[in-house]
């Protein structure tokens, strides 16, 4: 059983980011600051991925504060904005390093640490609702990012990933 809840959840990421990468890629430059709710698209883009890649580290202290990605620190996931603009060559491979560390991180899971704390005191529930919520962060966003892209009429606009990434 363990198996198959570590395959559903990977097919799952894998899909939810996948269709967040082609939302970031299929972005016109000209709208790369294009505005969704109150936000540039470039920052829901970044967001998200900060979001991923912070509940894909096992807590807050295990979580590389890397200086390319995360330039002032903790404050760039808790300030309202970033300290800078974040340009699409940078996120797509941020895309990248997600996916690599959610393979890793689900590859390993034990059913004790899925059944265990999610390692977010601010979270307070277990590890495999952690990934849950995650998924429902990715996508939520994803789905902003891809209507957003459908009503400027990008021809290509993001595709429905069932499961994996393609």
């Amino acid at each position: 059983m363990l198996d198959h809840i570590k395959s559903i959840l990977t097919g799952q990421f894998e899909a939810a980011l996948c269709m967040l990468n082609d939302c970031i890629e299929l972005c016109p430059q000209q709208h790369w600051d294009g505005v969704i709710a109150k936000y540039p698209f470039w920052q829901v883009a970044y967001h998200t991925l900060c979001f991923a890649d912070l509940y894909l580290s096992p807590g807050e202290q295990a979580f590389d504060l890397s200086p390319i990605l995360h330039p002032n620190g903790w404050n760039e996931l808790n300030d309202e904005y970033p300290s800078r603009r974040f340009e699409k060559p940078e996120l797509a491979p941020y895309v990248a390093h997600c996916r690599r560390k959610m393979l890793r991180t689900i590859a390993g899971e034990a059913q004790q640490s899925l059944e265990g704390p999610s390692g977010f005191p601010r979270l307070p529930f277990s590890r495999s609702e952690l990934y849950i919520y995650t998924l429902r962060h990715v996508q939520h966003h994803t789905g902003q990012l891809g209507a957003f892209l459908r009503r400027l009429n990008v021809s290509l606009d993001p595709r429905w990933v069932k499961s994996g990434w393609r």
